[in-house]
């Protein structure tokens, strides 16, 4: 018997009937009362209480000092480059091994991706070729400008993407961009419970991004919130994202071009109760992962686990495979069975649109795009399966 077939009669033998969803969306808190309330209200756009709650508490459950709600992860990615000044001529390095939204971000800011290898433990941006890029490939001009050999552009930041909820190592990464005099900035829009030394993702760097799309932990059905401990960069941010509006009680006067990019206090309310429920979630989800662990320790698949330095929420779980044919041939099953699973993103620099970018080689992103498969992952499957 395979591995796919085993994987298909273990699930079936709990949840006989149906669509096993990769990650569903759960609302079993106050979702409706706050929603409803919401509607009283008539408060549904980017003004009312629920979206200052959501911000505050965001804030809390990171530990920082700041936070931004937004209209999407992307759009956070974007407002916050462009919070930062960066533009047209300027590259953002980050991951090859990302979902696309932090690649557009960067371009949809003016700059240019500069795409890097990933670390085998987590998958996040790896640091030992971070160093080699920026000690090889990069120089500063007459002004001290830190810019590409290769494009001439100016490298204004560094961005790695926590794959799955895994924790990159910022403390090796955050040491590179200090020798380098650069800012790190965190797409963080799997990474809402994910720790790194003992410390929630979004209190580290100068920022963090995440997303409540609606297969994320927590979901606003689309959202997102930028985390950070720098009061000068979340004033420029809350500026931004509402038109850069003076406060005025009735004239329309405006300091610069900017976004209306405010997340809605309908979404904000689903928030609210989503995150009075995250500890929980958190916790089922580590169950579900422990199940896998067993089922896995006795077959042919790796679970990808957590690196030594951090916890991850385990968003999506993942097991490696041997080859891209092993690969193919359990995607292809569990989906005909009604499991959903799914491939790993096609790196970015094997990407038509981005194939231009400068880049490095990327062999870690390459060899787990061909073995890597993410298996459903929704918190309620700890009961579904009756794991005890």
């Amino acid at each position: 018997m395979n591995l796919a077939t085993e994987f298909i009669e273990h699930f079936r033998a709990a949840i006989p009937e149906g669509i096993v969803p990769l990650h569903e969306p759960e609302f079993y808190g106050n979702e409706r009362t706050y929603v409803l309330d919401t509607l009283d209200s008539t408060f549904v756009s980017s003004v009312g209480r629920y979206v200052d709650q959501f911000e505050s508490g965001m804030a809390d459950f990171v530990d920082a000092d700041y936070a931004v709600a937004v209209g999407n992860g992307t759009l956070g990615l974007h407002l916050l480059l462009t919070a930062m000044g960066v533009r047209h001529g300027d590259a953002v390095i980050t991951q090859s091994l990302t979902f696309v939204a932090t690649c557009n971000a960067i371009l949809q800011s003016g700059a240019s991706p500069i795409l890097l290898d990933s670390a085998e433990d987590s998958l996040g941006l790896c640091p030992e070729q971070l160093k080699s890029y920026l000690t090889s490939e990069t120089e500063r001009d007459h002004k001290g400008v830190l810019r590409s050999r290769k494009t001439g552009l100016r490298v204004a930041a560094i961005m790695p993407m926590h794959v799955f909820g895994m924790p990159a190592n910022l403390n090796a990464i955050q040491s590179v961009a200090d020798e380098f005099l650069l800012p790190v900035v965190e797409d963080a829009a799997e990474a809402l419970g994910t720790e790194f030394q003992g410390k929630r993702i979004g209190q580290h760097t100068k920022a963090s991004v995440f997303s409540f799309n609606g297969n994320k932990i927590v979901t606003t059905g689309g959202g997102g919130m930028i985390t950070t401990n720098d009061e000068t960069l979340a004033r420029r941010l809350k500026s931004l994202s509402t038109t850069a509006k003076q406060a005025h009680p009735y004239e329309f006067l405006h300091e610069e071009t900017a976004f209306n990019y405010r997340l809605p206090n309908l979404n904000a309310a689903l928030g609210c109760a989503q995150l009075e429920v995250l500890p929980e979630r958190l916790s089922l989800k580590r169950d579900l992962t422990r199940h896998y662990q067993s089922f896995f320790s006795e077959r042919d698949g790796e679970l990808l686990l957590e690196p030594d330095y951090g916890r991850s929420n385990y968003w999506l779980n993942n097991i490696r495979l041997s080859s891209l044919k092993e690969r193919d041939r359990f995607l292809e099953d569990t989906n005909q069975a009604g499991i959903q699973t799914r491939p790993l993103w096609r790196p970015m620099h094997m990407t038509p649109f981005l194939q231009p970018c400068e880049r490095m080689t990327c062999p870690v992103a390459e060899r787990s795009y061909e073995q890597i498969v993410s298996l459903p992952s929704s918190a309620n499957l700890r009961q579904r399966l009756c794991i005890g």
